[in-house]
């Protein structure tokens, strides 16, 4: 299932969303080495991006001494010369690298189109309204502590890995689990591919609870073997944000209420507003809206 937009209008421009996605684009079109080398892309990565390492231990790998190199020959199968050498080329390159800035560097850094275009998709469909609701301060606050709490979800699993962690995702994901609680039945136009291909609506906890649901068997599945010990997925990164933003808009963050009733199945509201479409009456208000006040 691929969501692309939601029946949710907001009631103001989301500034800061759009701030993101921007800073994001901006990062991968020209700052990061997209268009280079693979290894010019890998050197970048191990330069800029957060390696649970360094953050476990404080440091990062060119400055690591004797114990960073044992992890270099250990989880890239390096002898110790070769693993000296690669601390030498990495102090030559980026010994100035901070592990704690690299937290949320890596949050604006990609592995690839893919990866960028997805990322960047879910956090234009759920991240206007979460920000409508939370303001142009608390949002941002929320959204980087969500990749927070996404970062040491995935290190607590892996801590000593050496692989770089790169990726807008547990942010993003914590922005899923605050929108679920927050509008959980509001309509999701998806792209549905299962023998067949077709679009349909449907609600906001099917759609995000799916794709929990998805994460936290990959994450399960991934239990079994080494983790940490080559590339793929950081599924315990995309749970540890969704699992934070879930239990924030629980305890914290507005929620609708419409009793009985579901909301629109399309919007009917102005184009004129953000996520609006359909007819051109205006928006209700507040209270006809059915937002629980904050």
């Amino acid at each position: 299932m691929l969501p692309l937009r939601d029946d949710n209008p907001t009631r103001r421009p989301p500034f800061i969303t759009l701030a993101i996605i921007a800073a994001n684009i901006a990062a991968f079109l020209f700052w990061q080495p997209t268009f280079g080398t693979p290894n010019e892309q890998q050197v970048f990565f191990f330069c800029n991006a957060l390696i649970p390492y360094e953050v476990t231990h404080q440091t990062n790998l060119a400055d690591g001494g004797a114990e960073a190199r044992r992890e270099l020959q250990e989880q890239i199968s390096e002898t110790e010369t070769e693993a000296r050498e690669d601390q030498q080329f990495l102090d030559r390159e980026c010994g100035d690298k901070s592990w704690w800035q690299s937290i949320f560097v890596a949050m604006f850094l990609h592995g690839g189109w893919l990866h960028i275009g997805g990322n960047m998709l879910y956090l234009w469909i759920f991240g206007n309204n979460v920000e409508d609701k939370l303001g142009v301060l608390a949002y941002p606050l929320f959204y980087l502590a969500s990749g927070v709490a996404a970062t040491v979800a995935q290190i607590a699993l892996s801590p000593d890995s050496i692989i770089p962690n790169l990726g807008a995702s547990g942010a993003i994901a914590g922005v899923l689990g605050a929108y679920l609680f927050m509008f959980p039945r509001r309509r999701i136009l998806t792209l549905v591919i299962f023998f067949f291909i077709t679009f349909v609506y449907l609600p906001a906890w099917l759609v995000l609870g799916g794709w929990f649901v998805l994460q936290l068997f990959s994450g399960v599945g991934e239990l079994g073997r080494e983790i940490g010990a080559g590339g793929g997925v950081a599924f315990w990164a995309h749970i540890g944000g969704f699992v934070f933003g879930a239990l924030a808009a629980i305890l914290f963050f507005p929620k609708e209420r419409y009793g009985a009733l579901p909301p629109p199945r399309r919007p009917d509201y102005t184009g004129r507003r953000w996520g609006g479409f359909g007819s051109r009456r205006p928006l209700p208000p507040d209270e006809d809206e059915g937002w629980r006040p904050y």
